[in-house]
């Protein structure tokens, strides 16, 4: 993708969403960081519902310690993988309290230290909560990158550098939801929706979807149970007949 195309392309995603948001809830900087960690390989929405009662009780690091990884567990059980995602949640409060005075740091090096933490995490949290223009690849942002052309890669890290490279410098703040939410609900893995896409035209996936539906092949007919074997049976007797005439 050209560099007057990759203008354009943001151009209209900002048209579409000028303010894009996260879809996971947080109340500031600390809980933010909670949810982010406890979204991997979950969905937003669940991470979502099980949050809603936890942020009610334990909204900093100092009241996630003291809830304590037991009953952290009773909240988050319905995502995935939350054993180890409470015992990264309680480790990281712990460090937050210890070496940050309970405050998350806005240097992504710094938060990719903690536990549970890598860069994509980090990315997010200093985006979303200290305005950093940097570009979270997750899935989704990684199939838009490589299905487009805007930005191939073989690794989400390759991608992410050259998303940096190319986004237009007033864009880059909310490039990274612009094009979660274009994954998300426009460019799907399984079936993108082509005719939705309002940057159809230059996209360069060569297997865009349309509108039509795929003409099915017309099915044969089946022939009737038995049918064959009277017609053999038939025509048997015939040849009998026609063998005790002569």
């Amino acid at each position: 993708m050209k560099k007057a195309q990759i203008s354009e392309f943001f151009d209209r995603l900002a048209a579409a969403n000028p303010e894009p948001r996260g879809e996971l809830d947080y109340v500031n900087p600390y809980t933010l960081l909670v949810a982010v960690v406890l979204s991997a390989q979950a969905t937003d929405v669940g991470v979502n519902k099980a949050t809603r009662g936890l942020f009610k009780v334990a909204d900093t690091a100092q009241k996630m310690v003291a809830l304590g990884e037991a009953r952290l567990k009773d909240h988050i059980k319905t995502i995935g993988l939350y054993n180890s995602k409470a015992k990264n949640v309680i480790g990281l409060s712990k460090i937050l309290l210890r070496d940050h005075g309970g405050e998350v740091p806005r240097e992504r090096a710094v938060l990719e230290t903690l536990p549970g933490v890598g860069r994509k995490t980090a990315n997010v949290v200093v985006n979303i909560a200290f305005g950093e223009p940097t570009i979270a690849v997750d899935t989704h942002i990684f199939r838009v990158g490589n299905r487009t052309g805007l930005a191939p890669g073989k690794t989400p890290l390759a991608v992410e550098l050259l998303l940096e490279k190319r986004v237009p410098k007033e864009r880059r703040l909310h490039a990274h939801h612009w094009l979660i939410l274009h994954g998300r609900y426009v460019c799907k893995a399984r079936k993108p929706d082509c005719p939705a896409c309002t940057v159809r035209d230059l996209c360069g996936y060569k297997a865009k979807t349309t509108l039509e539906a795929p003409v099915k092949p017309a099915k044969k007919a089946a022939k009737k149970p038995g049918a064959g074997s009277r017609c053999s049976g038939a025509s048997t007797r015939r040849a009998r007949a026609l063998r005790g005439s002569a």
